[in-house]
């Protein structure tokens, strides 16, 4: 496919996004915006293109009288209301032509998606190193703080990726969760994870089993332990998931056991659980790579 070219620039770190326009007989744009967004105010669609916030693929602006065009794209910034900053930082474990390492705090999202737009991992590493294509290579929760990789050349993120969906590549976890002197470790964790029909959390049900994670104890006290966690798979939630299985879900995990009220704005329980290493072999250079997060666990019983 071929690859469409953005009429507007990166705007601190932050993309423009587009919308396709369907098929269909409204009598302008602005009609059509008003329905087909209807959790939108009229008055935020009529403010928006009295300021020239939509553009089309030249980059001119609509405006109230722009007429409705199917199948083309309107383009604009995505707009969210004011967010509050996430207060850690960041730091670029290593840089080359082709790949970023970021060491990811907690609380900060990867990229952005609902309610966080500037406040994500994405956004800061392309606006601090000016690389407007900068973009993940694979994902981290929100809550979960480590070792990210990002790449910044378009023609080659493919083959990072691949490493991660060829499972070509080795990852190590770190989790502080309940003691069980009675759970037998080291061990390797094999269920069938699926989603809950009623929210977005992982369980484990009967079946084939389509997760792995192999885990260790790295010590004890005072009935908390740390774990060593290394999937072999990587399903969603699926860390979370295994240690709330086996009766030691992670230290403040808003969603396991119990799916609690948002947090909102409080970053004083971060979840106990880093991406602490990654190794895999460069698919560009050859050479063997291996980065380590430099954050330690904010609760450490040994």
């Amino acid at each position: 496919m071929k690859r469409t070219t953005a009429p507007l620039p990166l705007r601190d770190g932050i993309a423009p996004s587009f919308l396709e326009l369907p098929a269909g007989n409204w009598p302008d744009l602005l009609s059509f915006l008003i329905a087909r967004f209807p959790h939108v105010p009229e008055a935020q669609w009529r403010e928006r293109l009295q300021r020239g916030a939509l553009v089309d693929a030249a980059g001119t602006p609509f405006s109230l009288d722009s007429t409705y065009a199917p199948y083309t794209r309107i383009w604009y910034y995505r707009e969210v209301p004011a967010e509050t900053p996430v207060p850690f930082d960041a730091p670029v474990l290593y840089r080359d032509e082709h790949l970023v390492v970021a060491d990811k705090p907690h609380f900060l999202a990867c990229i952005p998606a609902g309610r966080h737009l500037k406040e994500t991992l994405l956004t800061r590493l392309r606006a601090s190193l000016a690389l407007p294509e900068l973009a993940p290579v694979h994902r981290l929760d929100r809550e979960t703080a480590g070792v990210m990789l990002f790449c910044a050349t378009p023609a080659h993120r493919g083959v990072y990726q691949k490493l991660f969906a060829e499972r070509r590549i080795s990852k190590v976890y770190e989790a502080v969760a309940p003691y069980r002197a009675d759970l037998a470790l080291p061990r390797l964790h094999r269920s069938r994870l699926e989603e809950r029909p009623e929210n977005f959390t992982m369980h484990e049900v009967d079946g084939e089993p389509n997760s792995e994670t192999r885990i260790a104890l790295l010590g004890h006290r005072d009935g908390w332990a740390r774990y060593r966690l290394a999937p072999h798979t990587g399903k969603k939630h699926q860390l979370r998931a295994h240690l709330n299985a086996l009766g030691i879900p992670i230290l403040n995990d808003p969603w396991y056991p119990l799916a609690l009220p948002d947090k909102g704005d409080d970053f004083s329980r971060p979840l106990q659980l880093l991406a602490r290493s990654i190794s895999f072999t460069d698919p560009v250079s050859g050479e063997e790579r291996h980065f380590e997060s430099r954050r330690q666990l904010a609760f450490s019983p040994c």
